[in-house]
């Protein structure tokens, strides 16, 4: 009978992420391009030769921790989103964050490495990593064999275009977006639109109208509601001066 020895890893780096709350983060990375993030490498790997090399690769695997579902239970099976919450898999069937690991994986597009007052940063985008995610490991993405054309994925659906639903500002949304966008040169507009565009809903909500919902991006509450044939942003609020000096 096999034996169940427990292991312990220990971060290697933390996310600053635009994404402050579980709530609108996309289900897969890459779907968000707008989406950027800030990952942090902590002591003792916060060492610039610890990434010598990276600066020649476009895309790293992230292995991470579902540290936001610590305290809920794994499940045996899950209904993926985009069966409609309507039919159950099991848990290695689908990527649910009910694990009996809490262990996430995302390929994301990496861009700047930064080294500031002995912090090292690596720019992410298109990331789906909630704000202070802890990263177990990164490894560079090969395209030669990550990339496996005759890939299949089985029940759950995968479009061959993510299609976005048309998003709508109103005027003080609108004056709110850009007023963000020009102070911290954060895509601020496009980041809403790609979000909301996606539905972040759940399935079982997916058909109701003109119900008020809210999501934080960065620094901004966002309320929206769906329509007809969009979603409408009704209203930006920034938040900015209750969290100064704070990484973003």
């Amino acid at each position: 009978m096999p034996t169940h020895n427990p292991y312990t890893f220990s971060p290697i780096g933390i996310v600053h992420s635009c994404y402050k709350e579980k709530f609108g983060i996309p289900r897969q990375p890459g779907v968000v391009t707008a989406a950027t993030a800030r990952l942090e490498l902590i002591a003792p790997y916060n060492r610039l030769d610890t990434l010598d090399g990276l600066e020649d690769i476009s895309h790293i695997w992230i292995q991470f921790v579902f540290h936001a579902t610590l305290s809920e239970k794994w499940k045996a099976k899950i209904r993926p989103p985009k069966l409609g919450g309507k039919k159950k898999l099991g848990v290695f069937a689908t990527r649910s964050t009910h694990r009996p690991n809490p262990i996430g994986l995302s390929a994301v597009k990496i861009g700047k490495i930064h080294h500031e007052n002995n912090r090292v940063f690596i720019d992410l985008y298109g990331a789906d990593l909630l704000d202070g995610t802890p990263v177990l490991d990164i490894k560079p993405y090969l395209p030669y064999s990550d990339n496996i054309k005759e890939a299949t994925e089985g029940q759950v659906p995968t479009p061959n275009k993510i299609v976005l639903k048309p998003v709508r500002f109103s005027e003080q949304a609108l004056r709110k977006g850009k007023d963000f966008q020009q102070q911290t040169k954060q895509n601020a507009l496009l980041l809403i639109e790609q979000v909301i565009g996606q539905d972040p809903r759940p399935s079982y909500l997916s058909d109701q109208t003109d119900r008020v919902h809210g999501i934080q991006l960065w620094d901004l509450n966002i309320k929206w509601c769906a329509r007809e044939d969009h979603f409408e942003v009704i209203e930006i609020e920034d938040r900015r001066a209750e969290h100064e000096g704070q990484i973003i």
